[in-house]
């Protein structure tokens, strides 16, 4: 497989971006969704924060207050044995957990692709109490004339997905939960198939342990159902452990293409493709049985969270798909692959 990465990966790394408030500081801009609008290509990234803390021996973990509309600080001390900080990305507790970092959404505007403008202050934070612990990895779909996004909200009650849309990325209408827990990794299809509205999502199984992707079918894009099985992950191949969709499926001549993640037993991320039939998309016409991009780089293999590739936002023009994915969980980087190469992937 012959990946081409933009020579100036990251093209986006924390140091870019401003933080929110003067008492926090990005760690992490990644999982960025992706859209041209008008004569821009626009992202809207994950732009991960945590509170500074002034005291070596305390953690502090930010959560939206609904009731006084703000992100208040809670602390953790490292000398409590009943705090667990394993996990870079958790606090947790023997009843409770929190995230060492919340998330908002920023845009960010490009010309060429590469060398983005990013916003200042955030398009999308926490609103809610679904979303007290941040919103998380937004897919953008265009339908019409309005640009779909859904994104992840996490709370104490679980991580479920949330649908806003807009049609000039000034201002966002929210239209609410569309998924309840566990389930993530949620997004849209552009456009009716057969005059029904379908999406990809990934519930998990608690007592089976699974992490499988899922369809669900809508007349409005807000009220799901008909939900179907899709697929798995697969004994001793990069997807074993969990799988989750990636972009936004676009049309081929040989059906729907679709990028998504997996993760081996190492928690190492992978990207690779699944291609499914036109007119019914629960139907798997063909999958990577290798990736179609794996952590290589530095930058791919060291960071927050490493060994990880993870994209939520893609363009497809000049037969060529032209991915913006996280890394570490820390940055965004490009890459472009031929559809030709990724179809060979497949051994139609």
């Amino acid at each position: 497989m012959s990946v081409s990465r933009s020579p100036k990966n990251p093209i986006i790394q924390p140091k870019d971006v401003k933080p929110s408030s003067s008492d926090f500081e990005v760690i992490g801009v990644f999982n960025a969704g992706v859209t041209r609008f008008k004569d821009q290509i626009l992202l809207l990234l994950r732009v991960a924060e945590r509170p500074i803390s002034t005291h070596p021996d305390i953690v502090l973990a930010g959560v939206y207050d609904v009731a006084k509309g703000a992100i208040l600080l809670k602390e953790f001390s490292k000398n409590d044995p009943h705090n667990d900080f394993s996990d870079p990305r958790l606090i947790i507790r023997p009843a409770e957990t929190y995230l060492t970092s919340i998330s908002h959404l920023r845009l960010a505007r490009s010309t060429d692709g590469i060398s983005f403008q990013i916003e200042d202050t955030p398009a999308i934070t926490p609103a809610n109490e679904y979303e007290t612990f941040g919103v998380e990895d937004p897919r953008i779909t265009v339908i019409g004339d309005t640009y779909y996004i859904t994104y992840v909200a996490v709370s104490p009650v679980g991580i479920t997905t949330a649908l806003a849309s807009t049609k000039d990325f000034k201002s966002f209408a929210r239209h609410g939960l569309i998924f309840p827990p566990e389930n993530k990794d949620v997004l849209l299809f552009p456009g009716k198939i057969n005059g029904r509205f379908y999406a990809m999502h990934r519930p998990v199984s608690p007592l089976f342990k699974k992490q499988e992707i899922w369809l669900a079918e809508s007349p409005d894009l807000t009220s799901w159902g008909n939900h179907r099985y899709l697929m798995s992950p697969r004994p001793e191949l990069w997807d074993e452990e969990k799988i989750g969709a990636s972009v936004v499926p676009f049309k081929t001549d040989q059906g729907w293409l679709e990028v998504y993640h997996g993760a081996d037993r190492n928690n190492r991320y992978c990207l690779g493709a699944v291609l499914l039939d036109d007119n019914q998309p629960w139907k798997v016409i063909a999958r990577s049985k290798q990736p179609i991009l794996e952590p290589q780089a530095p930058y791919e293999i060291e960071g927050f969270f490493g060994n990880v590739v993870f994209s939520c936002g893609m363009l497809f023009e000049d037969e060529k798909l032209k991915i913006y994915y996280g890394v570490a969980d820390t940055a965004v980087c490009y890459a472009e692959l031929t559809l030709k190469d990724v179809l060979d992937n497949l051994s139609l």
